[in-house]
């Protein structure tokens, strides 16, 4: 909620008629459309006349609703989407809005009780051995290199032979990291069935809960990933939901161990 605007209101709140308040209620709750609505639009939405909106703008110190949205693009000027949105066609609005919402609601699936035990796994593990495959192996490289600045043995394997290979032979003392975005990677699978089967503790970062991964491992980091593709022909989806997830993963357990 704008800080600024919650206030003008609450400061002419006694003048406001009763559309006038329905109107402003309306868009605080949609208050991160406005910078893409029109006045005929938000007429339409919010059922009220187009001289409701301008009035009650006025009544607010505003020459406008045009002038409301320019307001609050400055006051909310850290936003990307105030800054931004009125530069760009409809398409590519779409797609900075898919990837805030890959970005919004990963997080707000994510769960705090996973993230501490998969810190208490890792802290009590005596290595860490990440497997990955395709673009997600950008995504366990950085990874690897943070938790060995960190002081922790880790190691990361993505070839499929290695990966079924190594699968068989890792200590209970130690931890595996599988990162797939469909999780249903024949080779991690088969893995994380090697794991289960020899009582090795396991963690999944993917973007599919029912799939094979986040069911045989102890821990699944689940995020969202839009059904939208900006590549159909190949399947180069984005891992920006896995890297959310793995990053405040880092970033937590870095906090915790210091």
């Amino acid at each position: 909620m704008n800080a600024q605007f919650s206030k003008r209101i609450a400061e002419h709140k006694l003048t406001l008629s009763n559309s006038e308040q329905y109107l402003l209620a309306y868009i605080e709750e949609h208050l991160d459309e406005m910078p893409e609505i029109s006045i005929v639009k938000l007429s339409e939405q919010a059922n009220v006349s187009t001289a409701t909106i301008v009035r009650t703008m006025k009544k607010l110190g505003y020459e406008g609703f045009t002038s409301f949205k320019h307001h609050l693009k400055e006051e909310e000027e850290h936003n990307p989407r105030f800054a931004i949105m009125e530069q760009v066609d409809q398409k590519i609005r779409e797609a900075i809005i898919k990837n805030e919402q890959e970005v919004t609601r990963t997080i707000q699936m994510l769960d705090s009780g996973t993230i501490e035990d998969a810190i208490q796994k890792i802290k009590a593990s005596k290595k860490i051995i990440i497997f990955a495959r395709g673009f997600s192996e950008l995504i366990a490289k950085e990874m690897m290199i943070k938790f060995q600045l960190m002081g922790k043995s880790c190691e990361l394997h993505d070839d499929p032979n290695i990966i079924r290979s190594i699968s068989k032979k890792i200590s209970p003392d130690d931890i595996v990291i599988f990162i797939s975005l469909n999780g249903e990677t024949p080779e991690l699978v088969e893995a994380a069935k090697n794991c289960q089967h020899n009582k090795v503790s396991s963690i999944t970062f993917t973007a599919n809960a029912e799939g094979l991964l986040a069911q045989l491992s102890e821990l699944a980091f689940v995020g969202y990933k839009s059904s939208i593709s900006y590549f159909p022909d190949y399947e180069v989806r984005s891992r920006l939901p896995l890297q959310v997830m793995s990053r405040i993963l880092l970033d937590s357990y870095a906090i915790r161990i210091k």
